[in-house]
Formats: C-alpha cells, sequence, structure tokens
C-alpha cells in the first residue's frame, strides 16, 4: 500500500502520524499550508468535503475522519500489533475507546479551541469554552479512574487507542489546569511519548517541549 497523509504539525494529524510510524510502512508526508487556508481549496475538498485535516491517501483512494484512518490503519497492518485481532476479548474495548476518544474528547476540544463556531451571538462564546472545559475534565477524570493501576487502556497491552490518548493529553496543557496532572494520565502519556516512533514523529514535526 502507498500511504500519503495530509498533516499540520501537532494537528489531528499527529496520531495517524504516530501511527505510520509505529507500523514501519512506507508514507510521505504533505503539508497542508493552513496559514493559506490550503484545506478549503477544491484539490483538499475533493478530498475531504469538510475542509479538515488530516486526509489519509491510500492506493490513491482519500480517507478523512482522525479515528476513521486510526482504526483503518491498525487494522490493516495486524503484525503492528495496535488492535486487537478479530475475536479477541478486548477488541470491542478498542472500538469503545477509539469511539469515545473521537466522540467525546476530540469533539469537546473543539468547542474548547474554536467556541465561535457553537454560537451565533459571540458574546456568548467565552461560556461555551467554559463549558467544555468542565465536560473535558470530568471524561478525562473518568478515564484517569480506568488506568490507575494499569500501564495501558487495554488489559491485552499497547494499541493506537493509547497513542489517540496521547495526542488528547497533549492538547489538553492548553487548558488552565492541564490534563497531564489528573491521576495517572500524565505518567501514561510519559510511556507513549517514550516510545522511538512517537519521539520520531515528534521530531519529524519540529513539536518542541513540553509535549504535554
Amino acid at each position: 500500500m502507498i500511504h500519503e497523509l495530509y498533516y499540520v504539525p501537532g494537528n489531528a494529524s499527529l496520531f495517524p502520524h504516530m501511527l505510520l510510524r509505529e507500523i514501519g510502512c512506507p508514507f510521505e508526508l504533505k503539508l497542508v499550508d493552513r496559514d493559506k487556508a490550503a484545506h478549503k481549496q477544491p484539490d483538499y475538498l475533493a478530498m475531504n468535503p469538510h475542509g479538515r485535516i488530516p486526509v489519509l491517501v491510500t492506493d490513491g483512494r482519500p480517507l478523512h475522519e482522525t479515528s476513521a484512518i486510526g482504526l483503518f490503519l491498525a487494522d490493516a497492518y495486524p503484525q503492528a500489533g495496535l488492535a486487537p485481532p478479530a475475536g479477541h476479548p478486548d477488541r470491542a474495548d478498542h472500538y469503545k475507546w477509539m469511539t469515545l476518544i473521537s466522540a467525546v474528547l476530540q469533539a469537546e476540544f473543539r468547542a474548547w479551541f474554536y467556541p465561535h463556531e457553537y454560537v451565533v451571538d459571540p458574546a456568548l462564546a467565552d461560556q461555551v469554552k467554559a463549558a467544555a472545559r468542565a465536560r473535558l475534565t470530568e471524561s478525562f477524570e473518568r478515564i484517569a479512574e480506568h488506568l490507575t493501576g494499569r500501564e495501558w487502556l487495554l488489559d491485552s497491552g499497547v494499541s493506537a487507542a493509547d497513542l489517540y490518548l496521547l495526542m488528547m493529553v497533549r492538547w489538553g496543557r492548553t487548558l488552565p489546569s492541564p490534563i497531564r496532572e489528573i491521576g495517572p494520565l500524565g505518567a501514561h502519556a510519559q510511556r507513549v511519548l517514550a516510545r522511538p516512533a512517537v519521539r520520531k514523529t515528534f521530531e519529524v514535526e519540529g513539536l518542541a517541549a513540553p509535549f504535554v
């Protein structure tokens, strides 16, 4: 398979970028010039009509939505061990965590980063941001409870969901009380950051410490 990942450093493309390096398959990075609104131009919209990042093009076929890309890559390369195989007891939990991170955490971060998109009256944007912060903190606290006494989200070991969670904890450094300070979330993030493929991803994207 031939992969091209359309990315912006530190954006939602960070997760599939880490996955591709964990897998070790050949791929090409395609930097999207967001300052010039390249993600809103016809060529990009032909790949993702929503005009968001990332897009993964595999053998000429584009795929968008961060979680969908993650699920696809983990299944396409079972030898990497980033998803429990079909029939494994942890397979359902793998779907659960991938969906929760996408539908809850990533969605709430959009409200945190872009509160103006959720209101007609700009004066209400701060209320949207405050509510998103509260919901994010509560959701991360529940995940922290699950991780207490554990190394990874799944019983079977490290998975794509752990890399996805790292990206969320990284984004959470922008909150007044950083997410890394909640229970074992900081230690979990450091375990993921210690992986050579993850370190290489941060290096290539030019991301500077503090990473989370």
